[in-house]
């Protein structure tokens, strides 16, 4: 039995893909259920598994572009083991030479008619494609842009020139929120299996400070203005293959563990490839870490349409002035960015202090579950 290997369908925004690894190689044995191939699209990686046990053969190549429904090879499960052997490039086009055109002689009076019928005749110039720049290979590489990190700079220049992005900062003193940690850790990851991690304490204060400025939650539609009235909130996971941003929805009724293994269980779908369309599809408001690779501070770009995304940073101790006295404490810098079309500068700083806040005092967060435990 022969089957055909087709490009399946991977959401309504998705038309095509570029052939990324081949995880079997033409006449590779296979069994059923075995990754065979990765699909890169404009936002996820999607992994095409063996339909039954038998040998591959393909008819792409890697780096081919691909449409939806578009037959990518098969598998026999009774035909001998096919040799990898790509189709042969088609032969080069030869390019035909335009015909001289007869010139006037000096002096000669050209025509209207002929002048026209002169500029018809000549062919028009094909455009020049921008040569590359020669490198010197024994000194640099040149890859080629993979879809998935085209589409990420497509939609950063786009953030920056479709919205008039503004950033405010302040700090946070994240004192009382690790002294939580230290007490409940053991109990908290004992009962629900998961560590009780910073994020969670941010996607809740990020909530209620949405509920307080409900523009932070709204998006632009042509003319009109659209808020939302659900607090869907998208995590920023960094992988090799580039920043992903899985959407956990349904924040405002989800307990401190339930966030955190959201928060797990995406981001070890983030690491092994395995995100899909409806993962990151979505989100209202953004939250960034970046300082879990070290930084003091920065300015985050929006993810549109969304009119928020707050930047958190690295802890560092560093001395404050308390009551009137120096003291050392673990601060960090948050970056606050914004839509100035949608959201004001008193909004977005209110937005900002709210989150820092309850940050400082997450007892507000009601932390412990109804029945008095963590």
């Amino acid at each position: 039995m022969k089957e055909e290997i087709k490009v399946p369908t991977m959401g309504e925004s998705i038309t095509e893909a570029d052939v990324g690894n081949f995880l079997k190689p033409s006449g590779a044995a296979v069994q059923e259920g075995d990754e065979i191939l990765e699909l890169e699209t404009e936002k996820v990686n999607q992994v095409l598994y063996a339909p039954f046990a038998g040998t591959i053969t393909w008819t792409i190549s890697e780096g081919d572009t691909v449409k939806i429904g578009d037959v990518l090879g098969s598998v026999d499960s009774e035909g001998a083991p096919a040799s990898e052997a790509p189709p042969p490039p088609p032969p080069p086009l030869k390019e035909e030479k335009p015909q001289a055109v007869q010139e006037e002689g000096k002096g000669k009076r050209v025509m209207q008619e002929g002048f026209v019928a002169n500029l018809q005749e000549k062919p028009k110039p094909a455009p020049k494609p921008v040569p590359k720049k020669v490198i010197d290979t024994e000194r640099e590489t040149r890859k080629p842009m993979s879809k998935i990190r085209k589409t990420i700079a497509n939609r950063l220049v786009e953030s920056l020139h479709s919205s008039a992005m503004l950033t405010t900062f302040n700090e946070v003193d994240m004192s009382a929120i690790m002294a939580l940690r230290a007490k409940y850790k053991e109990i908290f990851l004992e009962k629900h299996g998961v560590k009780l991690g910073f994020m969670s304490f941010f996607v809740k204060a990020v909530v209620e400070a949405l509920k307080s400025c409900p523009d932070f939650n709204s998006y632009i539609d042509g003319e009109d203005i659209i808020e939302r009235h659900y607090y869907d909130v998208g995590i920023a996971v960094g992988t090799e293959k580039g920043l992903f941003v899985p959407v956990v929805r349904g924040c405002e009724a989800l307990s401190f563990a339930e966030i955190e293994q959201e928060i797990v269980a995406y981001a070890t779908k983030a690491r092994e490839g395995k995100l899909s369309l409806g993962d990151l599809e979505g989100g209202g408001f953004t939250i960034t870490n970046g300082g879990v690779y070290g930084s003091l501070l920065s300015t985050p770009i929006l993810n549109p349409p969304q009119s928020g995304i707050l930047g958190m940073h690295k802890i560092q101790n560093r001395p404050v002035v308390i009551d009137g006295e120096i003291v050392i404490r673990p601060m960090m810098y948050l970056a606050l960015s914004y839509d100035h079309r949608i959201v004001d500068g008193k909004e977005g700083v209110t937005f900002l202090i709210h989150v820092k806040e309850i940050l400082e005092d997450p007892s507000r967060l009601m932390l412990i579950d109804t029945d008095g435990k963590v």
